[in-house]
């Protein structure tokens, strides 16, 4: 504490006396602080008019400090802490959306409502598939019964199969130009797949036309489908995509099958440009799933449950082509 100048030594003698005589009075006593009943105070005054208060007081007489503890009245119940709600994942969702995508598949195959094995579906996923009592997943024609055994077959005609390949030229040329002129960057993920078909369907079709056989239009059924996909394009990548993919894997998995009916059939054995790839046509596959499972990490849980109802329709519009063949 700093003191006037104007305060004389004799006065700061003074001063510290009466804190000293104070401060033994209290240090002292045998008694507790909080047991002091007395009051000391004193004024020292100094030649500036100014003044200098001593002053203790009981301990008493002090304010009571506020309690920190709340006293309870009554006994309150329990809170119950709120359960936290987990979402059931869905089907291959753990492994991205083109899993989820082929469990979409599996069950519109299982028609008969039992299970079927993966590798049943993806050996014939682009064909109408129907399950009988006897497990044989066959081409499905109800006006054939060449087996007898209530095992349906099917018996394909030229025709009806070059209006297949012209439709599937137009749903192909229809992706593959949306792919590479559509400024969204969803879409250049998949640009130069390797998993282009419009060009060997080309070739195929100029092949017929050599042998002096007639190229219809495409049909109706094609028709709508490469206007469905082009609208569906300009509204969102994601539901495109989801054509996109179930295109190409419906190809290489169910086309397979289809070839191998045909070229025995109709073709005499010749293999066909559009079920031929430069490169391993799994591997393709593989490199646009990987792709496309990134790019649906990003997409909301909403946006992958159109994607799965667009799946839904994707089949339905590669049936009524696929069934083309046996019209």
């Amino acid at each position: 504490m700093s003191l006037p100048e104007s305060v004389s030594l004799r006065s700061f003698e003074r001063i510290s006396s009466t804190y000293a005589s104070v401060s033994s009075s209290f240090l002292g006593s045998s008694r507790p602080l909080r047991s002091c009943t007395s009051v000391v105070t004193r004024t020292m005054k100094f030649r500036n008019g100014g003044a200098l208060r001593l002053c203790c007081s009981d301990s008493n007489h002090s304010a009571p400090l506020p309690s920190t503890t709340a006293t309870s009245t009554g006994s309150a119940p329990p809170v119950l802490k709120k359960k936290k709600r987990y979402r059931r994942e869905y089907p291959g969702e753990s492994k991205g959306i083109t899993e989820e995508l082929r469990f979409v598949a599996m069950r519109l195959h299982n028609v008969s409502g039992k299970k079927l094995s993966g590798d049943a579906v993806d050996s014939s996923s682009e064909v109408e598939v129907e399950e009988k009592d006897d497990e044989n997943l066959v081409l499905s024609d109800d006006d054939n019964d060449e087996d007898g055994d209530g095992t349906q077959t099917w018996q394909p005609s030229l025709e009806g199969f070059l209006k297949y390949l012209v439709d599937s030229k137009l749903v192909f040329s229809t992706v593959e130009l949306i792919v590479d002129e559509s400024s969204d960057v969803a879409y250049s993920y998949f640009r130069k797949s390797g998993l282009e078909r419009s060009e060997c369907l080309e070739k195929d079709l100029e092949w017929f036309s050599a042998q002096g056989i007639v190229i219809p239009d495409p049909t109706s059924s094609g028709i709508s489908y490469a206007k469905y996909l082009e609208e569906l394009a300009e509204r969102s990548a994601p539901l495109f995509l989801s054509h996109y993919y179930n295109i190409n894997f419906s190809h290489i998995a169910g086309g397979q099958v289809i070839a191998k009916q045909v070229s025995e059939r109709l073709l005499e054995g010749r293999k066909l440009e559009f079920y031929t790839w430069e490169e391993d046509a799994e591997e393709l596959l593989k490199n646009v799933r990987e792709k496309l499972n990134m790019l649906g990490e990003h997409w909301s849980r909403d946006e992958k449950n159109k994607c799965l109802r667009e799946a839904v329709k994707s089949f339905r519009f590669l049936g009524e082509i696929v069934r083309l063949i046996i019209l």
